[in-house]
């Protein structure tokens, strides 16, 4: 049994991630049963002062038990996925060199992983019918107010109840267009 323990930054990113990881985990191996604890959540302007992320990783390694892997996944926001993810991954493996750690930045937001895979979603959730993924969905800066354009009259998108679902239905496929999201599949392939 494979035992992730996810370090996240939102309240929606808390309820959405063991169910991207166990939809990974099947297309890897159906077979395969992970245990995910209830994953660790900080917000990134207190995890990435000095001392927090090391405290963080701590208890994910705690949790993890001895074979247990750490996920680390935060929004990039402004900051370059390229630069600050492996400034987070050699602080995170200073803070406990025993443990398999990965660490994803979403390129802008999670949410844009949803709008690379916008034909998976459409007419779901509130969406308008016939939606398409923009150009450049991991460019838009925010993906979130994007969703909540693109709902039906008198809808708008919450993270805490539509990032769940729609983590549950948007296609991996498609999302793997956004390179931070196939990162995030190589990722957590790795740590299966």
């Amino acid at each position: 049994m494979d035992r992730i323990v996810s370090i996240v930054e939102g309240h929606g990113d808390r309820l959405a991630i063991n169910g991207l990881l166990r939809r990974i985990a099947a297309r890897k191996s159906p077979d395969l049963t992970l245990d995910l604890p209830k994953p660790i959540r900080v917000p990134k302007s207190r995890l990435l002062k000095s001392g927090e992320l090391e405290r963080a990783v701590e208890l994910a390694a705690r949790q993890s038990g001895e074979a247990g892997t750490i996920l680390i996944l935060l929004d990039a926001d402004d900051d370059c996925p390229a630069q600050k993810g492996p400034e987070l991954l050699a602080r995170a493996v200073r803070a406990r060199p025993d443990r398999k750690v990965r660490v994803v930045l979403a390129k802008r937001e999670f949410e844009a992983w949803f709008l690379a895979a916008a034909r998976s979603i459409s007419g779901k959730r509130g969406l308008v019918p016939d939606l398409v993924p923009p150009a450049a969905p991991e460019e838009i800066a925010d993906a979130k107010g994007w969703l909540s354009h693109n709902s039906v009259a008198g809808r708008t998108y919450h993270q805490t109840i539509d990032q769940p679902a729609l983590v549950e239905i948007f296609d991996l496929d498609e999302a793997r267009a956004a390179d931070s999201f196939d990162k995030l599949w190589r990722d957590v392939i790795n740590l299966l």
